[in-house]
């Protein structure tokens, strides 16, 4: 009471508590989450294929790390002969982890009906047709952001999807990558977030803990999980 009074009288306002500050996100230690895009092709397949964590075949291996260096050219396995890379599609986005809280992962698949092929991105390659809107920001996206396609290959807002990651909820970025083939339609496509049909659902989260196995739906009956070309990739975000 006495401390009171004594503000009162020299007509001053007791000092209101410090209020909590809003957590930002927290830079990563060395700056950049280098997201390495690789897409495949075989001509006598008609069939493409994406990596953007490297599987259990490192023939389609990708660079996606976290470095203090911002990646301005993608890395990629060279593909088993049958499957070549394909640079016009493949690329890398280097995000920088300080700019915002969340890690907005968007994923754009394209189907093509005349050659009943798929194929996925998740960064924006050399064919801005098939552009994605992944991004690191103070806002959680909560729609896919993905271009139109080229005529051929049109977007599949089922298989398409975006997940916010909250870079402040833990110490690993996990990225799992699910890569599903049907042999009825000789045909690949890949999964990192989970779009509007679950059974191609991912794991991919933020976490404490740096997982080590992929979490994959177990496709549809037609289209089924690829376990040697699935994988996951734990990256350091504290």
């Amino acid at each position: 009471m006495a401390a009171a009074g004594m503000c009162a009288f020299a007509g001053m306002t007791a000092p209101a508590p410090a209020s909590a500050q809003p957590r930002q996100a927290r830079a990563a230690a060395s700056g950049y989450l280098n997201l390495h895009q690789c897409v495949y092709y075989s001509s006598s397949a008609t069939d493409h294929f994406t990596t953007v964590v490297t599987g259990g075949d490192g023939r389609f291996a990708t660079g996606t790390n976290v470095s203090s260096t911002a990646d301005s050219q993608p890395s990629c396995g060279s593909g088993d002969g049958n499957y070549s890379l394909v640079p016009l599609l493949s690329g890398v986005k280097a995000l920088n982890l300080a700019s915002g809280r969340y890690l907005n992962l968007h994923q754009c698949v394209y189907y093509s009906p005349s050659a009943t092929n798929h194929f996925t991105t998740v960064v924006t390659g050399g064919d801005g047709r098939f552009a994605t809107g992944t991004n690191v920001s103070n806002t959680a996206d909560t729609q896919p952001s993905c271009g139109s396609g080229d005529g051929n290959y049109s977007l599949v807002p089922l298989l398409s999807g975006v997940k916010a990651l909250d870079l402040t909820s833990g110490s690993y970025a996990n990225l799992h990558q699910c890569v599903y083939y049907s042999p009825s339609a000789t045909d690949h496509f890949t999964t990192v977030v989970t779009g509007g049909d679950g059974r191609f659902a991912t794991g991919t989260n933020v976490s404490s803990t740096a997982d080590s196995q992929p979490s994959c739906g177990s496709g549809d009956g037609n289209y089924s999980l690829v376990p040697l070309l699935s994988g996951v990739k734990a990256l350091s975000v504290a």
